[in-house]
């Protein structure tokens, strides 16, 4: 009897601990929110949640598909909006829908920079630009290119604001060393840049995204021919 005892005793020690599916992603979300994710592990996770790292593996196979977790169903909070019949304004419709979705949730753009990590609920943008670009003329090949153009002005755009808008915050006094640094001396070398210095910071921050998004599509599609 004892005997049996025991051994049932051994058995529990090695049982993981069940751990809800949710409050491992909810924690994964929150490690990279507020530190990047570089600061994301499978150990870290695990720490937080308060097991060990081999009972999170027997939930999670690693740290790609901890990703993956993080980002799934983030997409179906974002309604897909009313789109166009015409294929080029839909083109532009759904990038500027990708654009104001991903800049109010900065954390994902850090894990779609990673290639082939993605929401699936949000692949339909990908093949609405497909689509559109292929009625508009383009080959399979060229409307994917077109796609990925596209997506690398936006991801391009977003991780330039993130990371200015960061230091801002955490710099409001700093010194602006561009266009600053110029002076008339540099309009020989500079002559352009020397002649807008000034109005450099007007004319960037009235930079309208839809405008040059636009501007974009319509040089991808000019060139289908």
């Amino acid at each position: 009897m004892a005997a049996a005892e025991n051994a049932a005793g051994k058995r529990s020690v090695g049982r993981p601990r069940r751990v809800e599916p949710e409050k491992i992603v909810a924690t994964a979300r929150r490690v990279i929110e507020d530190e990047g994710i570089g600061a994301l592990s499978m150990r870290r996770v695990a720490r937080e949640i308060g097991v060990t790292p081999m009972a999170l593996y027997h939930h999670v196979r690693d740290k790609d598909e901890l990703l993956m977790l993080t980002l799934s169903g983030i997409a179906e909070g974002f309604p897909r909006p009313g789109l166009p019949e015409e294929p080029r304004a839909r083109i532009l419709a759904v990038a500027v829908h990708m654009h104001s979705t991903l800049d109010k949730i900065p954390w994902v753009v850090e894990i779609l920079a990673l290639g082939d990590l993605t929401d699936k609920a949000a692949l339909w943008m990908v093949d609405e630009i497909i689509g559109a670009a292929m009625a508009c003329g383009l080959s399979e090949t060229g409307a994917v290119r077109a796609y990925r153009t596209i997506w690398h002005y936006i991801y391009g755009d977003l991780v330039f604001r993130s990371a200015q808008a960061k230091r801002n915050t955490e710099q409001p006094d700093r010194r602006r060393h561009f266009p600053e640094l110029l002076t008339d001396d540099d309009a020989v070398a500079l002559p352009h840049l020397t002649a807008v210095a000034g109005r450099w910071i007007e004319m960037t921050e009235s930079y309208d995204i839809t405008e040059q998004l636009d501007a974009v599509i319509e040089g991808l599609l000019t060139r289908r021919a």
